[in-house]
């Protein structure tokens, strides 16, 4: 009996183990990120930050009904922070590399900019949408668009014909993450 006892206590411990995965995700990040001193965080409804054009097409309209949300954390670089930004930027390259659910959709260099898009899903229904980026002046960030059944082709003919109103006080708050 005690023998039974202890070997139910060991198979408990072992599967109590290894159901405990230490693995850094995404929305863990955010939310840890959330309130911490330098980042500018936030989640944005898709409304507030994107509105059609009158003579749009019914897909474009369909495509922005996909789109639920958009998350975001920017750390800008300054020069107090120096640690700081090599810690998250190498946080957030662990988050994709070391995550299959996350494919790289493509890769570009931009103002100083390194710039991964990474999705996960299948690719004719795309669940989400992130970009991540970070150069040594500007800081290091990344912006998850969440949605259902999102078409990558559609998203970016949307993009195309959106009216991005600058005197929206939300895509203000948004342009001011990444100004000096």
């Amino acid at each position: 009996m005690k023998k039974i006892t202890t070997i139910l206590s060991f198979l408990f411990l072992v599967l109590l183990v290894s159901s405990c995965k230490n693995e850094k995700s995404l929305q863990s990040y955010l939310v840890d990120t959330s309130g911490k001193e330098g980042f500018y965080t936030g989640d944005l409804p898709v409304g507030s930050v994107l509105s059609p054009k009158a003579d749009v097409s019914e897909d474009v309209k369909e495509t922005i009904k996909s789109i639920k949300k958009i998350n975001v954390a920017f750390l800008p670089k300054t020069a107090e922070n120096t640690v700081t930004y090599k810690a998250e930027k190498a946080k957030l390259k662990t988050i994709f590399t070391d995550n299959d659910d996350y494919k790289t959709l493509m890769s570009m260099k931009a103002k100083g900019m390194n710039v991964k898009i990474y999705y996960s899903g299948d690719t004719d229904s795309v669940d989400e949408i992130i970009a991540f980026g970070y150069g040594d002046d500007k800081g290091v960030g990344v912006a998850r668009l969440l949605g259902e059944n999102m078409n990558p082709a559609k998203i970016i003919e949307t993009l195309n014909s959106m009216d991005f109103d600058r005197d929206n006080s939300s895509l203000k708050q948004f342009s001011k993450m990444f100004d000096k």
